[in-house]
């Protein structure tokens, strides 16, 4: 028995800008993600018909645009820190050989 594979968000929001936003033929764009061209033309509809809401993610609970907004900024958040640190220990290592 075959198991059904789940996409994330992302995933089919991304897959979903490239054709929309690029005019890639959703074949195409299919066969370069490695998923059914049918599942991706459906995800282009639900994204015409319900806009931000079409693909809820996880507990089926749809994000507002502030909400979704808010998760962006986090994320961003969450790699500037990340870089912060990098440049840190890089400012610290350099700094340790001009001694």
């Amino acid at each position: 028995m075959a198991t059904r594979k789940h996409y994330s968000q992302e995933f089919k929001l991304k897959a979903v800008k490239l054709v929309t936003e690029q005019a890639q033929s959703p074949t195409a764009v299919a066969r370069s993600l490695g998923i059914c061209a049918t599942n991706l033309r459906r995800w282009v509809r639900l994204s015409e018909e319900k806009k931000e809401l079409a693909f809820p993610g996880k507990g089926h609970q749809a994000l507002t645009t502030e909400q979704q907004r808010i998760k962006e900024l986090e994320a961003e958040k969450k790699q500037l820190k990340m870089e912060q640190e990098i440049l840190k220990k890089a400012m610290a290592f350099f700094a340790k050989d001009q001694l």
